[in-house]
């Protein structure tokens, strides 16, 4: 049934092919890191003509099992120079899954300063001219294609600075409302998507079916097992709800572990104005949505809508990391100056965490001070305008730094760290460290285990045991990632051990495998394996594994500790 869509930017050929056997049994990450690792050349420029991005569902779309709609965007990153996966939520993935696609591969250049979108339906796909689109934000670009093709679709797409060809531009999907509020954010994805001259595609889902089941009714009894462990847990069940991925704010400042001010202090006197709590009694107040799925099947529901005080939407409930980006690490404790900002970033397709942390380099070189949300508010907008400021801070925190002069710029293979300070959150340090991805929470998220307790608990602030707490996670996530789950699903699948097992049971049941625990477990690995490949071929190595030094040095108030793990226990997280 599940084909992998081809297209051709060159000679604009789109045509369905088999799926090879060396990508059998792979979804999301999985095939998107495969694909990538073996037909983009390591070295390529990641905005010339032999970089490829793939989008993918994972191995559980198209299914009923909760939170399994997302899709992963993967290619050669413009930002890090590596391989880059990048997921979303939306309704992409699902789409995508019951259109009976496992892989849509972009590949070629495109006719220089044409524009196309791809549209894709039941056992066909084309590609039509969309220079009517050029240089839109996301949000028109949305409005325009449900002019034309109805309020039934799914859409993706990227604003200026994916046109731009900007490191830090994203991908956007529309969530059920058909807002173009959820990104592939990080590694510049979008400007590669720019690269290849697609503005916009359209996904329609008519004529799709769910997925084939090997097993219906043993699919049926795990899924049900599954969704019980995410309503059973506390984290997937009540704190996600009602206060969103935003609550992590005042428990990282009481933990000590909030970056603020550019990784200055680990502390934010502002935190309690910016906080979950705030932006639920806020949202609560302006009659708000509170408890909001950005894709069809979520059950965790972690996501709102915020409106302004005139009652008007402005964006999605920005999440931690956006607040975070644009709050505490800029010095700004205003939620309405922060959701503007979340608005624009997602209009014009940019990383809010990309482009956050670089303007908190900027404001430490002397652009603008720390606290300044006007100043921020009016430089975001020039990303859009295509100015040569917007141009910089849209180009990542890397670039930034340099072009500012600033010495502590807290990347790792060109991107930036998210919103967790890795002297008082040392776990996360490490995948910070080793994560073929860069800089990237996502990739292994040890503060499940170093600040909210959740499948054991490792003190934060001590080096000993983190490398292999990251490599768990990083395993995990990888295999998390591969069956197209949301990463939020982890908080019970590490504390309930029979929802792990339902996640296993499932796959088997759809497909007719066979797997134990372990083989879930060996498919993180191997994904990984083909990620570290990828990059060493592209001249990675040991040196590249290590954070900026002055995490080394600076000690972090109000703990004042550095980040203390050692060179050997870095090299040992992929030691499988």
């Amino acid at each position: 049934m599940f084909k992998i869509l081809r297209v051709n930017m060159a000679d604009q050929s789109v045509k369905f092919e088999d799926i090879a056997d060396e990508y059998q049994g792979l979804g999301g990450r999985g095939i998107t890191s495969a694909i990538v690792a073996r037909e983009v050349e390591p070295t390529c420029n990641a905005l010339g003509p032999l970089n490829k991005l793939v989008f993918a569902p994972g191995l559980l779309g198209g299914t009923s099992a909760a939170n399994s709609g997302r899709i992963s965007v993967g290619g050669k990153s413009p930002l890090t120079g590596g391989i880059k996966e990048s997921n979303s939520g939306g309704q992409a993935g699902q789409y995508l899954a019951k259109l009976g696609i496992q892989a849509i591969v972009l590949e070629g250049d495109p006719p220089a300063g044409k524009l196309f979108k791809l549209v894709v339906a039941k056992d066909e796909a084309k590609l039509l001219p969309a220079d009517d689109l050029k240089g839109l934000g996301n949000y028109d670009t949305v409005a325009k294609l449900v002019d034309e093709y109805g309020d039934k679709m799914g859409f993706a797409s990227i604003g200026q600075a994916g046109e731009f060809l900007l490191p830090a531009a994203s991908v956007a999907f529309t969530d059920r409302e058909l807002r173009p509020t959820r990104h592939s954010g990080r590694g510049g994805l979008g400007a590669v998507m720019g690269s290849k001259g697609v503005k916009a595609i359209i996904f329609d889902p008519s004529g799709g079916q769910s997925a084939p089941l090997k097993d219906p009714d043993a699919f049926k009894e795990a899924a049900k097992r599954f969704a019980k462990g995410l309503a059973e847990h506390p984290v997937t069940s009540e704190g996600l709800a009602n206060y969103g991925t935003d609550i992590l704010i005042n428990i990282l400042n009481e933990a000590g572990g909030l970056p603020t001010r550019n990784f200055s202090s680990g502390q934010f006197e502002g935190a309690e104005k910016v906080a979950g709590e705030t932006l639920n009694q806020i949202t609560a107040e302006r009659k708000g949505t509170i408890k909001h799925g950005c894709m069809s099947g979520c059950v965790i529901r972690c996501s709102g809508i915020f409106l302004g005080p005139d009652g008007q939407y402005i964006s999605k409930w920005p999440e931690y990391e956006t607040v975070w980006a644009w709050g505490p690490n800029c010095g700004i404790d205003d939620l309405d100056a922060i959701a503007r900002i979340d608005r624009m970033c997602d209009d014009f397709g940019i990383d809010t965490i990309e482009v956050g942390c670089a303007m908190a380099v900027a404001m430490e070189g002397g652009l603008l001070s720390f606290g300044d949300a006007a100043g921020a508010e009016k430089l975001v907008a020039e990303v859009g305008q295509g100015t040569p400021l917007g141009r910089i801070l849209a180009s990542g925190t890397a670039t930034t730094g340099r072009v500012f002069g600033v010495k502590r710029v807290p990347t790792v293979k060109g991107q930036s760290m998210p919103a967790y300070d890795p002297r008082a959150v040392k776990g996360v340090g490490v995948t910070y460290a080793t994560t073929p991805m860069g800089a990237d929470h996502t990739a292994g998220y040890a503060v499940a285990s170093n600040i909210l307790k959740v499948g054991g608990a490792t003190d934060p602030l001590v080096a000993e045991g983190q490398a292999a707490l990251s490599q768990a996670f990083q395993v995990a996530t990888a295999a998390i990632d591969s069956a197209g789950l949301c990463l939020f699903i982890a908080f019970a699948v590490l504390d309930i051990p029979d929802a792990n097992q339902a996640v296993v049971d499932m796959i088997n049941a759809k497909f007719g495998w066979s797997w134990t625990g372990d083989d879930y477990g060996a498919m993180g690995q191997k994904v990984l394996k083909i990620e570290r490949d990828f990059n060493q071929r592209a001249g990675f190595n040991q040196g590249d594994d290590r954070l900026p030094d002055f995490f080394l040095r600076e000690k972090l108030p109000p703990h004042d500790v550095v980040f203390d793990v050692s060179n050997e226990d870095l090299d040992s997280v992929f030691d499988f």
